[in-house]
């Protein structure tokens, strides 16, 4: 059985003050904020490296290196299955729910997400019961009891599905319009957000929350350039733009917190990740030398909660499991994954 993660106290360096956001600008002149250090106090995730991990601080949720099987190991009680004819897509874990989604090899079939309840140990399936199916690929976001999926709808449009984990009801909401996809849904108490897109090169692509039966672009992203966003409480919420189509991998980072508006500096794309009333974004090196950087913002200010080993290292989008996070650093010097608990 894997030893719990203990939650408590986690800055290393609580002589810095941290990046406190100024009054905020305007969507053409946002407040740039420079980043302060307030490292989280990691430790080695459990296990291999080569297999990736999340934790809430209780629960481990364990995908192996070959992605044909899991672990889900509690403080009582372990689950888990292996396929060879299928991989896991996602691995997505909270306080109460995880969901391990399998996919076929050729992805010619529809995803099957496998659910488990860690308050009683039920488990179930959801797929191609019902009239809300599950999509081959798609975004998946999982944030309180509702798990977010692409479905497809009677006449064919391509749609965001909503499944109530507790009732196990799904319901299928807003579809984009013709020739159009979505994907990066981020699912937090705020709401749910999803990066919608056409097909043009390049496509046009646009933030936005989604209701029932509504997509609503986030105010003041320039048009067509984001990437992906998510809510925040307190209306608020942080979004990606791709400044140079050439170079899809570099981000520019922003928040608004109400009607005020802050540049958060560049950041890797495909990392934006909201946990615990905050978000988290990854910084490639900007200068050789120094490190890769993982970063939160809270609404009020910009923080640096972990740093790279030296040397050359890629840093994964970090994994969040409501009251904790796992981060992943490749590198030819030596791997590692290690994991901090949230305040």
């Amino acid at each position: 059985m894997v030893t719990a993660l203990a939650l408590g106290g986690c800055s290393s360096d609580e002589d810095d003050p941290p990046g406190s956001a100024s009054e905020g600008g305007t969507p053409q002149s946002p407040t740039e904020v420079e980043a302060t250090a307030a490292l989280l106090e990691w430790v080695d995730a459990p296990g291999a490296v080569e297999n990736t991990v999340t934790t809430n601080g209780t629960w481990f949720l364990t995908v192996e290196s070959s992605g044909h099987g899991y672990r889900l190991d509690g403080p009582d009680q372990s689950f888990g299955t292996s396929e060879d004819d299928t991989r896991i897509t996602n691995a997505l874990l909270d306080t109460d729910w995880a969901v391990v989604v399998r996919q076929d090899q050729g992805e010619r079939q529809p995803a099957v997400a496998e659910v488990t309840d860690l308050g009683d140990g039920s488990q179930y399936k959801i797929g191609q019961d019902g009239d809300v199916k599950t999509t081959a690929g798609g975004t998946w976001a999982l944030g309180g009891d509702r798990l977010v999926h692409a479905t497809v709808g009677p006449e064919g449009d391509y749609c965001v599905a909503t499944v109530d984990l507790v009732s196990r009801v799904p319901t299928r909401g807003w579809c984009v319009p013709p020739n159009h996809g979505f994907n990066s849904a981020h699912v937090t108490a705020a709401g749910t957000a999803v990066l919608t897109f056409d097909d043009a090169k390049p496509s046009c692509r646009t933030v936005g929350t989604v209701t029932e039966e509504s997509m609503e672009p986030f105010p003041g992203v320039p048009e067509c350039k984001a990437w992906e966003g998510a809510l925040l409480e307190d209306d608020q919420a942080v979004w990606s733009v791709i400044p140079d189509e050439s170079d899809r991998d570099a981000a520019e980072f922003y928040a608004r917190s109400g009607e005020d508006y802050y540049a958060l500096g560049p950041g890797t794309s495909s990392t934006l990740v909201p946990c615990a009333e905050a978000a988290y974004f990854v910084r490639d090196p900007q200068v050789e030398g120094d490190p890769a950087q993982l970063l939160r913002w809270d609404g009020g200010s910009l923080t640096v909660v972990y740093q790279a080993p030296p040397g050359q290292y890629l840093l994964e989008a970090p994994r969040c499991g409501d009251e904790a996070l796992v981060v992943t650093a490749l590198a030819e010097a030596g791997d590692e994954q290690v994991m901090a608990a949230l305040d």
